[in-house]
């Protein structure tokens, strides 16, 4: 990099630093319901971005800005344990996931058919992705994690972003579908060897060295989870798959050596969520805002209200259906607006559709408002009608005859607060 690159490079970097210190005030100086700083970090991107003032460039950034999507995922994948996928949370949402596929091949379908669009695998798989890993912060802040109704959050969360992140490495590739799906399986593979380190290392004096450093200056389990990272990263980014299976991959193995090696996670994820959340994931944010062309949506806003109402029908509909005998029903439209929020996974499928030439700019650009404004709006949705009345016994799952007679032979047991304290973990 020349010493010009390099004085650009550090000007784009004060910009982003910037919008990113700014957005948290931005969040609490807006009147109203507080909006996610993702929407400030998008909104600033486009500002600063080639659309906007001219003041960055997203290619002078772009290493960072793939970290940021890592550790985005990364997170995501920690907080999912795979054993939920084979309970009944995972099986509802595997369920929804395929009706989702099965209505947004008919919407792509319809739209190529009307000449609307070109690309019509990309788009397809875009309305199935569920944004977990933007979605998390939101709904922790918020308490609507914990639970029964946590747990079908992850599941469905997991859904939206594996199911389609597995289709992308196998069919969005630019080699022949068996050697991509070879890829997948090789890198599955090395994701399971991987977690099984903790036990080929019984060692007491590394585990005496890992638990004595991870608070100290060495900072052992932070520097290692960041090889793992990187590890699967660069090795999914050489079998020619997307970034994003690696660092799901790596989100996951990481939380069977937490396991395993009986690490302090509370203290590990206050880390990860310094890190990832307050340098690497806005930086990710704030590049896609200002790759986003305003000028193109303007041009055409319908079509961008188009994608918005299918991200909604495609993707969030089918909650009310699927969770109709396990969830109130107020929580059922809650999670009809969660399991509708995308973006991250809408941007790597954008970049896929324009990277093949099909896409048209118009579509891309759409696309990735249609993402921006379901994490403007959906996720407020879903928290305000989270907000708007406690839950009742009937809620959760709890008969009224039932409450009366527990009440009659045990006085002293609350059902709604025994039902709480059993969810403060939202992971089984």
């Amino acid at each position: 990099m020349t010493v010009v690159d390099l004085n650009q490079g550090l000007v784009d970097l004060v910009a982003v630093a910037l919008v990113a210190a700014l957005a948290p005030l931005v969040v609490a100086i807006l009147p109203g319901p507080r909006i996610p700083q993702v929407v400030i970090f998008l909104v600033g991107g486009v500002l600063i971005g080639p659309h906007g003032l001219g003041v960055a460039e997203t290619s002078n950034i772009q290493l960072l800005a793939n970290i940021g999507l890592g550790f985005l995922f990364l997170l995501a994948g920690y907080e999912l344990d795979p054993a939920l996928l084979r309970q009944q949370p995972g099986k509802l949402a595997a369920g929804g996931w395929l009706i989702s596929a099965v209505l947004a091949v008919l919407a792509a379908a319809g739209l190529t058919a009307a000449g609307y669009i070109k690309d019509y695998v990309p788009v397809g798989l875009a309305l199935t992705t569920t944004a977990l890993g933007t979605l998390l912060p939101i709904l922790r802040d918020n308490d609507m994690l914990a639970g029964r109704f946590g747990q079908h959050v992850y599941a469905a969360g997991a859904a939206g972003e594996l199911f389609p992140i597995l289709i992308i490495a196998v069919f969005l590739t630019q080699r022949g579908h068996f050697v991509a799906l070879a890829s997948v399986a090789l890198v599955g593979a090395l994701a399971i060897a991987l977690s099984a380190v903790p036990w080929l290392t019984r060692s007491s004096t590394v585990h005496r060295i890992i638990r004595e450093g991870q608070d100290a200056t060495g900072q052992t389990t932070l520097r290692w989870a960041v090889v793992l990272l990187f590890l699967l990263l660069a090795i999914a980014s050489r079998f020619g798959l997307d970034v994003v299976l690696g660092a799901l991959l790596a989100g996951i193995v990481l939380r069977a050596w937490t396991r395993r090696f009986n690490m302090d996670t509370e203290g590990l994820e206050h880390k990860f969520d310094a890190v990832g959340y307050g340098i690497f994931i806005p930086i990710f944010f704030i590049s896609s805002g200002m790759s986003l062309d305003v000028k193109a949506i303007s041009q055409d806003p319908l079509r961008l209200l188009i994608f918005f109402g299918l991200l909604l029908i495609v993707r969030g509909l089918p909650s009310l259906l699927v969770y109709r005998s396990a969830l109130a029903a107020r929580q059922r439209v809650e999670m009809t607006f969660i399991t509708a929020t995308t973006l991250p996974l809408l941007i790597a499928l954008v970049e896929i559709g324009q990277r093949d030439g099909v896409m048209l700019p118009a579509t891309a650009a759409a696309l990735v408002g249609a993402g921006v404004l379901s994490v403007l709006v959906f996720p407020l949705v879903a928290v305000g009608l989270h907000r708007s009345a406690p839950l009742t016994l009937a809620d959760v799952g709890i008969p009224a005859a039932e409450s009366a007679t527990g009440a009659s032979a045990k006085p002293e047991s609350d059902p709604v607060s025994e039902h709480s304290q059993e969810g403060q973990s939202p992971i089984a």
